[in-house]
């Protein structure tokens, strides 16, 4: 099992390759894409059940990243991780290429749905946690949802539908940066008290800042002993986490940054190895 320390490694590696794909591509999603590198460094390289060699492995851990926009980072993790060449990360969104702006399950071993349309991956996570509940399977389904995503009606559809089958082998990251492309969250459609609403819909709610490894894996592991209903983890992150000039700036929602940029935000990361 990876160490704190480790994974805080995994997580600089992280970002630095988003910083680095979506200068090349010179489009794409950098602010929602750093504030969950954390997250993601946990669940693929110390918490997910998965088999490089058999990535479609029916007992698998399944993930789904229903924030789809924020693919530079589940890019990153799979290419980390094994399932293909780390090279392939500097053809994000060029013509051809399997990394497209939006993950996609045909292409891309390691991915288990296509996602993009806000408010859908969710809806997939509950029925792929719903499968796992009438196969009598073991694994576990995880998604990561932005907080502006939370203003998509068909998310507490599948909110509702997972409390009412009792699905607690499904685990939600809420990813709250309180930004999105249009500004704070709470200008736009605010959808806070977050935890209220995810209580009242029948979860258990976790809070924690999502930048803290000892906190997400203590909630993990607390989602995993919890019984007969999911869990939401409300994970507090700082949008652009990692780089001083994207960090907390909405800006930075869908800008990709220059080579100039690009080589400030890799020097404050750890530089070019």
């Amino acid at each position: 099992m990876n160490s704190i320390e480790n994974l805080k490694e995994i997580s600089r590696v992280i970002r630095k390759d988003i910083v680095e794909m979506l200068t090349e591509s010179a489009s794409g999603h950098p602010g929602g894409s750093l504030s969950i590198a954390d997250i993601m460094a946990t669940l693929y390289f110390k918490e997910m059940n998965i088999d490089v060699k058999n990535p479609k492995d029916e007992n698998r851990n399944r993930f789904v990243l229903s924030k789809g926009h924020a693919a530079p980072a589940l890019y990153s993790a799979l290419a980390r991780k094994g399932f293909f060449d780390a090279k392939e990360l500097k053809t994000l969104r060029k013509i051809g290429s399997k990394l497209q702006g939006h993950p996609n399950m045909n292409d891309l071993p390691g991915i288990d749905m296509s996602t993009g349309s806000l408010g859908q991956g969710i809806s997939a996570a509950v029925g792929m946690a719903l499968a796992g509940k009438l196969d009598n399977k073991s694994y576990r389904t995880f998604a990561v949802l932005g907080d502006g995503e939370l203003e998509e009606g068909q998310v507490w559809e599948a909110a509702m539908a997972a409390a009412h089958y009792k699905l607690d082998n499904l685990t939600i990251f809420v990813d709250s940066n309180g930004l999105q492309i249009d500004g704070d969250v709470t200008n736009v459609m605010n959808p806070r008290p977050i935890d209220k609403k995810f209580e009242a819909f029948g979860w258990n709610v976790l809070i924690i800042d999502g930048h803290n490894y000892e906190e997400i894996i203590d909630a993990i592991e607390k989602a995993r002993n919890t019984k007969n209903m999911p869990t939401c983890i409300i994970a507090n992150t700082i949008k652009g986490k990692g780089v001083s000039f994207m960090e907390n700036e909405a800006a930075w929602h869908g800008t990709a940054p220059s080579k100039e940029q690009c080589a400030k935000a890799l020097k404050e990361l750890g530089g070019q190895e």
